[in-house]
């Protein structure tokens, strides 16, 4: 049988090695792996929860269950079979749409047909969104060893499902598409989990719940095969997933655990995903006549500039969140090690975000539906980190918005409550007066602020010695007995706005 994968990304495991590779579908008919799936599911009463990326390994393993159990009599199609797909909410957006139209058949044609289907999109919280973490709290765009987003945005949502499923029935069994043949670090995961005597292996993180892959022994090209000659039985077509990989190059898997690779060296996933070089999937769509989404493009790629070694000074701050304190490099470099992004470049990141936004639902079509960037909730708790962490008296998310967006939100207007521009401004004078930071008295207020009227004050205390033990000098004081930094380095430069444009 012809295969019609194109994708150059495949891992090396798919492209040959000394052992010559057996297609599983001529090991094993369709109705011998339609019996096995039917045996696996009526064996116990755990509920089954198939983790769906809207990738062609997911497509697969849905489409097989859903075959052999609705050749399942009535009375034994006995328990629901959950299908779940992690929205990182920023997600590429014709990836979304083609998951969010897939989930909707789903479950429409469950209800046709009365089979025991619920599929539901689990979202990160909101304190664990990706631009409330990388706006809000300043965490640089992530890389290859700072992967702060894969937990937040894909492990996390999909664990808390899986964790209510097993209160609420004991255990379960996640199905997941995954192959033993895309790569040798895969193969040997789920050797490693694997249960003797059985289809099932372990799970990675919970003694109550197990895993189900059904195209383990599955190559690439059996995939492919089985897509284009069996129809999608939710009414969708699989040629429609054809393209949009021929679009895209490669695929984001559904992910569990930090086992699970989040992505290829090309992408199936998020928009703003500055862990691959290049985003080739994005280039190819707006080649392919997706204009709208450059846009989104030149975000990603102002993301990707403040990872340069020699621009991360201008980007990010000499002090740490949490503590407030500068590090030194201890791997045998010198100088200071950069951390979160300033407050400004955040502030200018925030404007850049509205800007894009705005301007990719004017290059979309009418009769496209409205595409939201970033969510009003999202916007709420970075003003909030914004009021309480930096001391932002001037409350500059609801000032940036109305100046991008030309409207207002329904912001809460006793949000820390007293404090505004006009007592910042006279209290920055003050402060240069006198030579003390401003923003250590702006923290110091807004503690006094947050526990006045409480009883017990003792905490207090503990919060005053922790904002006195930041660093609060100036970038010059702070730098000098750092050997290989240049004070000015450190300082935001006014012509970044250049970038930003």
């Amino acid at each position: 049988m012809s295969s019609v994968s194109d994708d150059p990304n495949e891992p090396d495991a798919e492209n040959g090695d000394d052992e010559e590779q057996v297609s599983a579908l001529d090991r094993r008919s369709l109705s011998e792996i339609h019996q096995e799936i039917r045996d696996t599911y009526t064996a116990d009463d755990r509920p089954w929860v198939i983790g769906y990326s809207g990738g062609k390994d997911s497509t697969t393993a849905l489409q097989l269950i859903w075959y052999a159990i609705k050749d399942l009599p009535d009375e034994e199609q006995t328990k629901p079979i959950y299908v779940i797909s992690s929205d990182t909410l920023v997600e590429t957006p014709k990836i979304v749409d083609h998951i969010t139209s897939t989930l909707e058949n789903v479950n429409e044609y469950a209800e046709k047909q009365d089979l025991p289907f619920e599929a539901h999109k689990v979202y990160p919280d909101v304190s664990d969104s990706f631009f409330v973490n990388l706006i809000g709290r300043g965490y640089p765009a992530p890389n290859q060893t700072f992967r702060w987003c894969t937990d937040r945005l894909k492990i996390d949502p999909a664990d808390n499902f899986i964790v209510d499923k097993v209160s609420e029935h004991g255990e379960v069994i996640v199905i997941l598409g995954a192959r033993k043949a895309e790569s040798k670090t895969r193969e040997q995961v789920m050797n490693l989990h694997s249960i003797d005597g059985t289809v099932l292996s372990r799970h990675s993180k919970f003694a109550n719940a197990f895993v189900y892959t059904p195209i383990e022994d599955w190559l690439v090209d059996d995939v492919w095969d089985y897509l284009m000659q069996v129809d999608c039985p939710w009414g969708k077509d699989n040629r429609d997933l054809a393209a949009l990989y021929q679009e895209a190059d490669d695929e984001c898997p559904m992910v569990i655990d930090t086992s699970t690779p989040s992505c290829g060296d090309s992408r199936f996933g998020c928009w703003t995903c500055t862990v691959v070089e290049e985003d080739k999937a994005m280039e190819n769509m707006i080649d392919a006549g997706d204009g709208w989404m450059e846009p989104l493009l030149e975000f990603r790629d102002l993301l990707k500039t403040t990872q340069d070694p020699k621009k991360k000074s201008t980007f990010r701050e000499l002090k740490g969140r949490r503590f407030g304190r500068v590090k030194e490099k201890n791997n045998g470099g010198t100088g200071i090690i950069p951390r979160a992004y300033k407050f400004e470049f955040r502030q200018d990141l925030l404007r850049k975000l509205l800007e894009t936004e705005k301007k990719v639902n004017e290059l979309r079509n009418e009769d496209q539906e409205y595409l939201e960037l970033i969510r009003d909730a999202e916007l709420k708790e970075i003003r909030r980190i914004w009021r309480q962490e930096e001391a932002d008296w001037e409350d500059s998310v609801p000032r940036i918005y109305n100046e991008v967006m030309g409207e207002d939100l329904d912001w809460a207007q006793d949000d820390l409550g007293a404090f505004t521009a006009e007592e910042a401004e006279v209290l920055n004078e003050v402060c240069n007066r006198h030579d003390v930071p401003p923003k250590l008295v702006k923290r110091l207020l807004n503690l006094e602020r947050e526990h006045h009227g409480m009883k017990r004050r003792a905490a207090i205390y503990n919060k005053i010695d922790a904002i006195f033990r930041e660093e609060w000098g100036t970038v010059e004081e702070m730098v000098a007995g750092i050997e290989g930094e240049e004070p000015e380095n450190w300082e935001y430069d006014a012509d970044i706005e250049a970038l930003m444009k």
